[in-house]
């Protein structure tokens, strides 16, 4: 911790808050490596359940599977360089300690804010799933239905306050949930094989996007501009993978468990992606119908049990998979807006914990009602986005997705510049190469963000939430700084002193 008073260091300014301003900010250590892979897991898993397959009207089968391929390279370049740079940093600030520590305050800040509008934004794309589900549900077993909005408010409130309740809850319901959500998919892919059909359901839309009833189109049928356009929908088989390392505070061995929580969970999803994008559009309705849907693993249901009961009670169930990623990103956004907070860039008043049970609820209630309200303006702007809440919401949270990606592999090949010496338990077999790969991946599907007209309203809206920020941190946040643990890290690296022990 530096001296009393403030100290200018380039651009910035810190002060020292005291103790007592860290003691109202603690967590506590719970993770080991199942919780970490579980974690890794839950937070993606719902892309099998919803919001992969609008990729299927954006490119086709063959736009999809391919994009779906380029962007899993992505993530394995990306989950590499992760697994070498969260146990030499292990911090709660995940993509922006790195970026700090590479770039200075400034390259942390656009790391982190990025991630911050990914991780706000993400929950609000699965609540949108969710209530699609639930009302499909509600209608076919009960007779009734509420509007998106309440469903959507219903479970925030659920799983805000569960994240809230402690650590410990969040991480052992998310081990459960993460285990039922993989396990309905299992009884999926088994069930959907004898209704398999390639030809006749995987290739029904023609070139013209319209339904092909006995099938048998193209491959690609939009061409390699359909590749380009479903590259957003393809990441969300895997997106949110990433946010492990804003564990490390809360794991007991980061430097051990952290590698083996990335690598193991992004093999778990490759598999998951491959068996969900063909066995989901290989079965009846098709890739047509399947590439419109709010919930495609529902309509399934019907095709492997039948209408009725049954498919209602297994859709129902099948809810746990988007419940998974719902619980496990709002936990991402807690400790994504508390690191920034604690460290100046946010309000400070945002990382206040817990007194009791050590839970940043400041920031889970903030980001709840962000992405809500967020959720609510595309929900009743219909005229300007279609009524495709989900997939503009999507896009919306993959915009600061791939920004995150490019600054995260920019600090891996930063970082072993400028900081070759500290410590790094775990090293990527993959070098400089794959980070590289992995960031000229997600900047070239950034620019492909603004290829469809009815999203960009949406993207701009991002980009501006982006701009509004960088003005804050301009005009007062650099300004507000406090030396949290990956400050004082940067700093003493910057400046050849040898950084405090993990």
């Amino acid at each position: 911790m530096a001296e009393s008073g403030k100290r200018q260091v380039g651009s910035v300014a810190y002060h020292d808050p005291g103790s007592a301003y860290f003691e109202a900010r603690g967590l506590k250590r719970h993770a080991r490596v199942w919780s970490l892979w579980a974690l890794g897991v839950g937070a993606v898993i719902s892309g099998d359940f919803f919001g992969w397959n609008f990729g299927l009207s954006a490119g086709g089968f063959g736009g999809l599977a391919i994009a779906t391929i380029i962007i899993a390279i992505m993530y394995i370049g990306m989950c590499y360089s992760l697994a070498e740079m969260s146990p030499a940093l292990p911090h709660t600030g995940g993509a922006y300690s790195f970026g700090r520590s590479a770039m200075g305050p400034w390259g942390g800040f656009i790391t982190g804010l990025a991630e911050n509008m990914e991780y706000v934004l993400t929950p609000a794309v699965i609540v949108v799933g969710i209530g699609g589900y639930m009302g499909s549900i509600a209608n076919d077993m009960l007779g009734f239905n509420l509007s998106d909005p309440i469903w959507w408010a219903i479970f925030y409130a659920i799983f805000v306050a569960l994240n809230v309740i402690g650590v410990e809850v969040t991480f052992k319901f998310t081990v459960f949930i993460t285990f039922l959500a993989l396990a309905i998919l299992v009884v999926f892919w088994i069930g959907a094989i004898p209704h398999f059909d390639f030809s006749r359901f995987a290739l029904n839309i023609g070139a013209d996007g319209s339904e092909l009833a006995d099938g048998g189109g193209p491959f690609m049928p939009f061409g390699w501009g359909g590749v380009a356009k479903a590259l957003p929908f393809a990441i969300w088989f895997y997106l949110a993978i990433e946010q492990l390392p804003l564990a490390a505070e809360e794991s007991h061995d980061p430097k051990r468990d952290m590698p083996k929580g990335l690598l193991w969970g992004i093999l778990t999803l490759i598999i998951a992606s491959v068996l969900t994008l063909f066995l989901n559009a290989g079965i009846a309705p098709g890739a047509a119908q399947v590439g419109q849907a709010s919930d495609p693993l529902f309509l399934a249901f019907k095709t492997i049990f039948g209408a009725g009961m049954g498919a209602s009670l297994l859709a129902l169930i099948a809810v746990a998979g988007l419940v998974a990623s719902f619980h496990t990103i709002i936990y991402a956004y807690g400790r994504n807006i508390y690191s920034l907070s604690r460290a100046g860039y946010f309000p400070h008043w945002m990382s206040v914990t817990h007194g009791t049970r050590k839970t940043p609820h400041v920031a889970l209630i903030i980001g709840a009602v962000v992405g809500y309200v967020v959720a609510l303006v595309l929900q009743y702007g219909e005229a300007v986005f279609g009524g495709q809440v989900g997939a503009a919401l999507l896009n919306m949270a993959v915009f600061g997705a791939v920004i995150a990606y490019v600054m995260q592999m920019l600090s891996f090949v930063l970082l072993r510049m400028k900081l070759p010496h500290i410590e790094r338990p775990y090293v990527s077999p993959l070098g400089n190469a794959g980070a590289i790969v992995a960031g000229v991946i997600a900047f070239v599907t950034l620019i492909f963000l603004f290829l469809t007209p009815d999203y960009r309203p949406a993207i701009y809206g991002c980009a501006a939430w982006y701009v509004a920020g960088l003005l804050y941190f301009a005009l007062y946040g650099r300004n507000t700084l406090v030396y949290s643990p990956e400050e004082d890290f940067a700093v003493r690296a910057r400046e050849g002193a040898a950084p405090p022990s993990h």
